[in-house]
């Protein structure tokens, strides 16, 4: 079965929905974050300040190729930034692109001393992020769910629309 890759801002809902996803479908979850820390041995702001964005974005590129068969993925939040790493999870599983709001993503990150984006920039500097990186994530996603309502609710549009999308492809992930 081909993984399916949530991507979209931080806070937008990737970890929850992706551990709903995986009860429902009975497929694993991976958080691509926490599967890199366990890997480096070090907390993501350590990898930023020691090695640099550059070799985290390659080390999230490379992770991803781990997880490609079967897996829920819920990316980090740059992770499908990346045009080859896009690709990549285009043609290995179904993107998802979880579309919340600014404020929604906001409210929820905005005391994480975990994310380097949010401890090195103001909310208006996120926000400019936020809306730089919405386009790229439709564009690079199969699917575009809104992250709005419950989380049963959110799961379940994800069910529809990737089972909707996976049929031009004869293969369905319904259970």
């Amino acid at each position: 079965m081909r993984s399916i890759y949530l991507c979209g801002f931080m806070g937008c809902g990737k970890s929850h929905i992706g551990r709903r996803l995986s009860k429902r479908l009975g497929m694993p979850f991976v958080d691509l974050d926490d599967y890199i820390v366990r890997k480096e041995k070090r907390s993501i702001p350590e990898i930023f300040s020691q090695s640099g964005e550059p070799y985290f974005r390659q080390l999230e590129a490379e992770c991803l190729k781990e997880l490609s068969d079967g897996y829920i993925v819920a990316t980090g939040g740059g992770t499908l930034i990346n045009e080859e790493t896009a690709r990549y999870a285009n043609s290995h599983g179904t993107t998802v692109f979880l579309d919340a709001i600014f404020p929604v993503c906001y409210g929820r990150i905005k005391n994480d001393d975990n994310r380097p984006l949010v401890v090195n920039n103001t909310k208006e500097e996120l926000e400019e992020i936020f809306n730089k990186r919405r386009a790229v994530y439709k564009s690079h996603s199969a699917v575009t769910v809104k992250a709005a309502g419950t989380g049963s609710t959110i799961t379940m549009n994800v069910i529809k629309k990737v089972n909707f999308f996976e049929r031009k492809t004869d293969v369905n992930i319904q259970r």
